[in-house]
């Protein structure tokens, strides 16, 4: 695989002359909206295809795969134009195998609201191990239902593995530190969430269960991790892993209501896995700055490794970015978009896309119709294969995407050719 830069005067035709590749394959690969639409700075991911198969009349993907011994899902990664769907027909190449070589196995988990695009999930559902259905709340001892049956089964007969996820979101769509701080402090309450999960999982068919507590409060840390421990000990008849998603700390002390009642060292003994939610440090409150600049990254990993093994930690990466009205002000608000939108914004407003070598992240400015300066930071195929990368140094278990409601063909292209993607089934 190799990332290319567009630079002034490119075309896709031209890239496939420099690089030997079909237009068309390029084309398919980025999945790109409008093929003539290419930004100065914008990346174009190339994949060199090793081995293809030419469709004939009663050919399948499953047969392809049987032929070619390897699986229906790699035919569908190695072939996006196909949207994750068996719709081959006489005549079409299918890419069997390309000439990368992965680096080494990971655990692919995404988030994905019960909403998400049925076209959108099933293109994706080929690049995952894990799909969490986000998010399953609670009052008292009470398990709020969720809409996630469409989820769990579009999961499972992908032979991908649901994760039931339990989060302490209040009506209002808001960590709440109470509500949390209510259920940590009755132990019959907790029990019997503990039993209401036990029926849900087994009644829906999850395969794992992720609980992510957020702003717990410094006083309720010993008390979440029993929690964990006690919902991981009635897990553990089912053979089923417990995952805690953590705030991102960089150490031990780190002050502050996100990260005082997150302890590392006691949630370490209590979980199957952590998932560091190593993102937003650009944030709709903050300055303008990179969603998950490396060198931060690199310190929540650093310290996780203080207290979990690397087996245990996937890496949370992000799947969205951010457009800020310059001056930035107290209180003013970034928009959030997607990836692809933050393209398509840079080519409407004739700019180029720059990138920040240090914190590994693509950015832009732009003066929008009223005259007001914008500044944007995003995630491109050079971002993505710096977070692999990271994960790959450090032999982390996998990583976690938030989330894949919005498309971004590029950053599953790469996670394909970095990443042999286990199977969790």
């Amino acid at each position: 695989m190799d990332i290319h830069i567009v630079q002034p005067g490119d075309t896709m035709y031209r890239l496939a002359q420099q690089y030997g590749v079909p237009m068309e394959r390029l084309i398919q690969d980025n999945q790109l909206p409008d093929p003539s639409h290419l930004v100065v700075g914008q990346t174009i991911v190339v994949q060199y295809p090793e081995l293809t198969h030419t469709v004939r009349a009663g050919d399948s993907l499953y047969s392809i795969a049987q032929m070619h011994n390897t699986t229906v899902a790699q035919l569908l990664r190695n072939n996006p134009g196909l949207q994750g769907r068996d719709l081959v027909y006489p005549g079409q190449h299918i890419v069997v195998k390309y000439s990368s070589r992965p680096r080494g196995p990971l655990t692919v988990n995404a988030y994905a609201y019960p909403y998400v695009g049925r076209g959108l999930l099933q293109a994706t559902l080929p690049y995952l191990s894990q799909l969490t259905p986000f998010t399953y709340r609670f009052d008292g001892d009470d398990l709020i239902p969720l809409q996630d049956e469409v989820l769990a089964s579009a999961a499972l007969q992908s032979r991908v593995a649901p994760i039931f996820h339990l989060s302490n979101l209040d009506s209002q769509d808001r960590f709440s530190p109470e509500q949390a701080h209510e259920l940590l402090s009755d132990e019959e309450d907790q029990e019997e969430l503990i039993q209401e999960i036990l029926r849900t999982i087994d009644r829906k068919g999850y395969r794992g269960v992720d609980v992510d507590f957020e702003f717990v409060r410094g006083e309720d840390a010993e008390d979440y991790a029993r929690f964990l421990t006690r919902l991981r000990r009635a897990l553990a008849p089912r053979g089923l892993p417990l995952i805690a998603a953590l705030a991102p700390k960089a150490s031990a002390g780190q002050p502050g209501r996100l990260y005082e009642g997150i302890d590392y060292h006691l949630i370490a003994k209590a979980v199957d896995f952590a998932l560091l939610m190593a993102y937003d440090w650009g944030n709709p409150a903050s300055p303008p700055m990179a969603v998950a600049p490396l060198p931060q990254v690199r310190q929540v990993v650093e310290y996780a490794l203080t207290e979990f093994r690397p087996g245990q930690i996937y890496l949370g990466v992000p799947n969205y970015g951010y457009d800020w009205t310059l001056p930035h002000r107290e209180g003013s608000r970034a928009k959030s978009l997607s990836n692809v939108e933050a393209v398509q914004l840079a080519w409407d407003r004739r700019t180029a896309i720059r990138y920040d070598d240090q914190v590994q992240a693509p950015w832009f400015r732009y003066v929008d119709g009223q005259g007001a300066e914008h500044e944007v930071w995003f995630e491109d195929a050079r971002s993505i294969q710096a977070k692999l990368n990271l994960a790959f140094d450090y032999r982390l278990h996998g990583i976690g995407v938030w989330n894949l409601d919005r498309p971004f063909p590029q950053g599953w292209a790469v996670v394909n050719a970095m990443a042999d993607i286990r199977s969790e089934m």
